[in-house]
């Protein structure tokens, strides 16, 4: 066996093939940018060729920079976005672009399925609210309106399922992707008959769905040529972006909870069972350890409200954050009674509210830029405290370990931690975490880890950012206020919903 194991995260803007040794250091990695298409408003699609071009493209760019040899890699393994939808033939071969997750076009199709299945029946057997962001609307979407496509269709598949296609010509999905097309019973780990029959969606276009430690198959001798590697190589089927990153966050025990402050961000946990939140607003996704679930929470515009910000007002800056930085930190919690609502792009969890519109509340003749900056910030961090309490109805969390970009920025974190009152955990893997939680899964599938707690010596605590009381209790103040500007803005949304049109 090889000592090395190659994940691919498949991101919205590109593929970063990361190598790991056995023992989880990163030996070399390699990125690959595709274009996103928009065709129409609310279009958002991409080429699954694209995907296959950058993966064949940066696989060999690692075995050739890091010096090893094919025969050294034990296996690949993927993270990847989720919520897609790609019809293939009966080949593979993609029949149009791929539908994202940020495809919002089949909102008739949504109306329609909360017509026939009530959204808190679906809720309780998917873990999700019914949406035209899942894969269920987007497959009634091309049937309705491109039905020669539709009965051409001999699967339906999730970006990484189309990539583990092409490497081993087996079509297979995990739970954690399944948990996220609005068709899977999460907790008996099934596409759910009942739900495929109220829609009329034939249960054979869905591919087998398995653990994600499961192995899609073997390097076919083809997929060998194109990549690089050496045909046989075991090809583990990997999971979601989201669970993946859970595990690389190193969120693996019951009760252990994490965040990804990106453009978008979200605050999730790892359960024995899903959170089923009686205004449902939180969702769950199943974990690469089949044994648990992922109840979670998700912001649309989190470190988007910050470069909107900063690119709107200080331009200049772009490029160059730590000027930012200085001045939030010339601000005191609170930002002299400035809040910020951060809804630029609408709301997800928890509000669920596509209305919902950004907003400056408490500007006054004395208001800096730095109470502006902070703002900004407190205003994500009181967003995300919302989400918090939603999945600490079952449970308490002790603390927070934190990933993606937004970990990096030490005024930002420190401002969390004062909002939220918990330990926040900075991990010596950030931006990496996604693809390492995707390493792991492929090393537990072939037997090279026991279980997924390895990750906790993979990637380790580098430091533990401490919450003030002091600013704790003011946050707390401000909290109130922050939920009371947006209910008292509700009616004023609908309105401009109306001129916006």
């Amino acid at each position: 066996m090889g000592n090395y194991i190659i994940a691919h995260d498949l991101g919205t803007s590109g593929n970063k093939a990361v190598l790991y040794e056995q023992s989880g250091s990163l030996k070399g990695s390699a990125q690959y940018s595709y274009s996103t298409l928009y065709p129409h408003p609310g279009f958002v699609e991409q080429k699954a060729e694209d995907w296959w071009k950058a993966v064949c493209v940066t696989t060999k760019e690692l075995l050739e920079t890091a010096g090893i040899s094919a025969g050294d890699v034990a296996a690949v393994s993927f993270s990847a976005q989720m919520m897609g939808c790609l019809p293939v033939d009966i080949h593979g071969n993609p029949l149009r672009n791929m539908i994202i997750w940020a495809d919002t076009r089949a909102v008739k199709q949504e109306a329609w399925m909360k017509e026939q299945v009530a959204m808190e029946k679906a809720y309780q057997i998917t873990g999700h609210r019914i949406s035209a962001s899942y894969t269920a609307a987007k497959i009634l979407w091309i049937r309705e309106n491109e039905p020669e496509i539709y009965h051409k269709c001999f699967k339906i598949l999730q970006a990484k399922d189309y990539l583990n296609y092409c490497l081993t010509g087996n079509f297979t999905t995990d739970y954690s992707d399944a948990s996220g097309t609005n068709l899977f019973d999460i907790i008996h780990k099934c596409w759910c008959k009942e739900l495929l029959g109220a829609w009329d969606i034939r249960e054979d276009l869905l591919p087998d769905a398995f653990p994600s430690t499961a192995q899609a198959g073997t390097v076919t001798a083809k997929a060998a040529r194109e990549t690089g590697l050496l045909p046989g190589t075991p090809v583990i089927i990997g999971g979601g972006d989201g669970s993946c990153a859970c595990v690389g966050a190193g969120v693996v025990e019951e009760g252990s909870a994490y965040n990804v402050l990106g453009t978008s961000s979200w605050l999730s946990k790892a359960s024995a069972r899903p959170l089923f939140d009686k205004e449902m607003r939180t969702f769950n996704w199943v974990h690469l350890d089949p044994a648990l679930f992922t109840p979670c929470g998700t912001m649309q515009a989190a470190g988007y409200s910050y470069s909107w910000y900063r690119d709107t007002f200080f331009k200049e800056l772009s490029q160059n954050d730590r000027i930012l930085n200085e001045k939030v930190l010339q601000s005191e919690p609170g930002a002299g009674g400035l809040l910020f609502l951060p809804y630029l792009l609408g709301e997800r969890s928890p509000r669920w509210d596509a209305n919902a519109r950004g907003a400056f509340i408490g500007i006054n003749g004395n208001t800096s830029e730095g109470d502006m900056t902070r703002a900004v910030m407190e205003g994500v961090g009181f967003n995300l405290r919302l989400i918090l309490e939603a999945l600490e109805q079952d449970s308490p969390i002790r603390d927070i370990v934190m990933i993606g970009g937004g970990a990096n920025g030490r005024a930002w974190t420190k401002i969390l931690a004062d909002i939220w009152n918990k330990s926040v955990k900075i991990p010596q893997y950030l931006s990496e975490a996604t693809s390492l939680g995707a390493a792991v899964c492929a090393g537990v599938g072939i037997g090279l880890y026991p279980d997924f707690k390895v990750i906790c010596k993979m990637n380790q605590i580098k430091e533990t950012i401490q919450p003030d009381q002091k600013f704790s209790e003011t946050y707390r103040l401000l909290y109130d206020a922050f939920n009371r500007s947006y209910e008292a803005l509700q009616p004023i949304y609908q309105q401009l919903q109306k001129v916006r049109g």
